[in-house]
């Protein structure tokens, strides 16, 4: 292979090696336009994450089409791209033979192209190229972004011998293998972790830190609870805020707003902060203050709760309340928290028209309440134990980024032969 077209070498990549060339992509493709008769070829799916494959095998939400006449016919080792959602790397080399949305560019090696589909698969769905992508794409808007095929044909693209296109993708499939692993290792860590906060807090928070005596409360979804621990109903010790403001007037439209999305499931952090006004509020809001527990009523959110850490609003899908006893806010979080109570208030969400749970539901909940000093140290000994847990998922969190980005980097070096494969064993 010569070394011509090296006036195509564009900005997003270094040199590649003397013995490799450029080329544009209609050298190596043509766009294919063959067209489903009746639809009966098995639909694939093109993702940013795991390229293109059945529809079937992966976890696709939007709606089928109610006929598949028309849709663009996929031979294996074609190159699929959503037009739409290239500039997120939505495209890949198909492994299967199948049909595509006709709103899709779908690309055929020419015969005798030195196109390697695993290569080419590693190489066009790599970061630096599919920001190259995204930089000749058309749209006003960034999310609008469309790569059209005469702007794809037209690209340039390294390719080096075919021997060394397998060495590559032998080299990154072995490699990617490897940190794929890890990544999975620290996802499987973080779910133990979760399990295991979940699992603390539900002990810690429906039986306390003592050995004391357990009597039988008579109730399945309490079980047993310890013999001096009050055995209530939440109306009976939570008080709702109630009344709104609109949050287009002042005061009230700098202040803080607070929406189940601002709410960290399952943990109490709030992580978000945004006022009213940023967030273009224009409807109700409820009034709560520095303190109060703030809770979501909103089915699949009903495990987000948190103490308020300043005066603020909440949006219409939250209760803002507070204990009518001088109960520890934060020993009621973890409660609210504990599985049996977020078991309740979702049964209790299913009997309504609405996905949520209404006052009347919630306030039905079972509540046990330990005297206010033993909630004190249940909520000392769980907000140590959390943090401690949380800082373990911070770090596997923080690996599994560092790995990914070794994964594109590693990709990037490859497939642009700033990695000479041949020398590493």
């Amino acid at each position: 292979m010569t070394n011509a077209h090296t006036d195509l070498a564009p900005a997003w990549t270094t040199s590649i090696p003397r013995h490799w060339c450029w080329m544009r992509n209609k050298e190596l493709l043509f766009e294919a336009q063959t067209l489903s008769k009746d639809g009966s070829e098995e639909l694939l799916s093109v993702s940013h994450l795991t390229g293109v494959g059945p529809r079937s095998e992966k976890n696709v939400t939007m709606t089928e089409a109610e006929s598949l006449e028309g849709y663009r016919v996929v031979e294996q080792g074609d190159l699929v791209i959503n037009t739409m959602w290239a500039w997120m790397g939505a495209l890949g080399v198909a492994r299967h033979a199948g049909i595509v949305s006709p709103a899709y560019g779908v690309y055929r090696p020419r015969p005798s192209a030195p196109f390697g589909l695993r290569f080419f698969d590693y190489l066009y769905r790599s970061t630096e190229y599919v920001m190259e992508m995204t930089r000749v794409s058309r749209g006003i808007w960034s999310s609008r972004l469309r790569l059209y095929p005469e702007v794809f044909l037209r690209m340039a693209v390294p390719v080096p011998p075919l021997e060394e296109q397998r060495a590559i993708a032998d080299y990154l499939d072995r490699e990617t293998a490897r940190i794929d692993t890890l990544i999975e290792e620290q996802q499987r860590l973080i779910e133990m972790l979760r399990e295991r906060r979940s699992a603390m807090i539900t002990q810690v928070a429906t039986r306390g830190l003592d050995d004391a005596p357990l009597i039988d409360s008579g109730n399945i979804y309490l079980g047993d609870v310890p013999a001096h621990w009050k055995v209530s109903r939440f109306s009976r010790e939570m008080s709702v805020n109630g009344g709104q403001v609109d949050p287009r007037d002042n005061p009230w439209a700098d202040m803080v707003l607070v929406a189940p999305n601002h709410i960290e499931s399952g943990t109490g952090r709030i992580i978000g902060r945004e006022t009213a006004r940023a967030q273009g509020a224009d409807s109700g809001k409820y009034l709560a203050s520095a303190g109060q527990i703030l809770y979501s009523k909103i089915r699949p959110a009903l495990n987000k709760v948190t103490v308020a850490t300043e005066d603020c609003l909440t949006s219409a899908d939250m209760y803002a309340m507070s204990s009518t006893h001088g109960d520890d806010h934060r020993y009621l979080m973890y409660f609210m928290l504990a599985r049996p109570f977020h078991a309740f208030v979702t049964l209790a969400s299913l009997r309504v028209k609405m996905p949520k749970v209404n006052r009347e539901e919630l306030g039905e909940a079972p509540f046990l309440l330990p005297p206010v000093e033993e909630q004190r140290r249940i909520r000392a000994y769980l907000d140590d134990q959390t943090e401690k847990i949380d800082a373990l998922i911070t770090e596997a969190v923080r690996l599994i980024e560092l790995s990914h980005e070794r994964r594109s980097a590693l990709i990037t070096a490859a497939v642009t032969g700033q990695v000479d494969v041949r020398k590493v064993v």
